[in-house]
């Protein structure tokens, strides 16, 4: 089980040292200071945006005036990246009984389909050698 946990986080990690790139997400738009914002990247379709065991994850306190996750030593290629404003500290983004998000979350590049859950192709993000690539994701519901 831990094993499979770790799974994505060594696969993008493998090539550190000969191809190093970095992703740096700024998350925007928490409401308020209480709970945490949670960073997750995704490497592939395959469980994006809502199995975090699918995600490498990085956890910050949350912060109004926005927070950074940096994700280091990535391999150049395709990502995306899911938040969340976790308020109770379960570290997942809670839904209603319809399957709606009833906490702050948001995607990379910003995508917001109504009625379904945005796919890993409206979020994708080029990850490159060289500077780091740096996106913006707006919190919201």
């Amino acid at each position: 089980m831990l094993l499979r946990s770790l799974l994505p986080a060594v696969v993008m990690l493998m090539t550190a040292g000969a191809e190093a790139a970095e992703l740096r997400v700024t998350v925007t738009g928490a409401r308020s200071s209480t709970g945490e914002v949670g960073c997750g990247l995704y490497a592939e379709e395959r469980g994006f945006p809502m199995d975090p065991t699918r995600a490498v994850q990085l956890w910050q306190p949350a912060k109004t005036n926005g927070v950074v996750c940096r994700f280091e030593g990535l391999r150049p290629g395709t990502y995306a990246v899911a938040v969340s404003h976790d308020l109770n500290a379960n570290r997942r983004t809670d839904t209603n009984f319809i399957g709606l998000p009833t906490e702050d979350w948001g995607v990379s590049n910003n995508a917001r389909p109504s009625l379904r859950a945005p796919r890993f192709a409206e979020a994708a993000v080029q990850v490159t050698e060289g500077a780091p690539v740096v996106i913006e994701i707006k919190l919201g519901r």
